[in-house]
């Protein structure tokens, strides 16, 4: 399982950023290439092993969207996307994120007290960003029933969870060693 996704994590170029050695890969940058069978295994192998009765898909911008258009094309469960920046829409929830290397505003539109959801992202590594936001769903009253992160690096999947509380499931755990990516599915 997740063979595709698996071959293409081991096959990404590394770039060195200072003292950190960064994997670019289509599910977290959208480059070099995304490939649909990649993406299609992705999506057939969340529907098959996690919780999809829910109300809605929710990603983050920019590297989720992808992401919950392929899972929502294969279970028919429409999506929303927290943005970067604000609409002024009526019921707009603001949340402030701090990663490992950024911070700033997301905003929440579309989401209302008491939908089910499962919310999608591409990589969890220091875990900020996903903190914020299921903060922010709690705080809204939306019941959270799956939280995947398809990449899992480093310990934010812990994190997460010790912070928030809700258990975060993952695709596959990535680590880079001797100068390469070492891909390990755990579906």
């Amino acid at each position: 399982m997740l063979e595709k996704l698996k071959k293409s994590l081991e096959e990404s170029p590394i770039i060195k950023k200072e003292d950190y050695n960064y994997f670019v890969h289509p599910v977290t940058d959208g480059i070099p290439l995304t490939q649909p069978g990649v993406l299609k295994e992705i999506a057939v192998a969340i529907k098959n092993n996690f919780s999809t009765e829910v109300d809605k898909i929710v990603c983050v911008e920019a590297m989720g969207i992808h992401l919950a258009t392929a899972l929502s094309l294969e279970t028919d469960i429409p999506f929303v996307v927290i943005r970067k920046r604000s609409y002024g829409l009526p019921g707009e929830f603001a949340v402030h994120q701090t990663t490992g290397y950024s911070q700033g505003e997301l905003y929440i539109n579309g989401i209302n007290s008491g939908d089910s959801v499962l919310l999608i992202d591409d990589v969890v590594s220091t875990g900020g960003t996903m903190i914020s936001i299921l903060k922010a769903l709690k705080e809204m009253n939306v019941e959270i029933k799956e939280v995947v992160a398809v990449i899992e690096k480093g310990g934010g999947k812990k994190i997460v969870e010790k912070e928030t509380g809700i258990s975060l499931r993952s695709l596959i755990k990535v680590d880079i060693l001797n100068g390469q990516v070492v891909a390990r599915p755990i579906l």
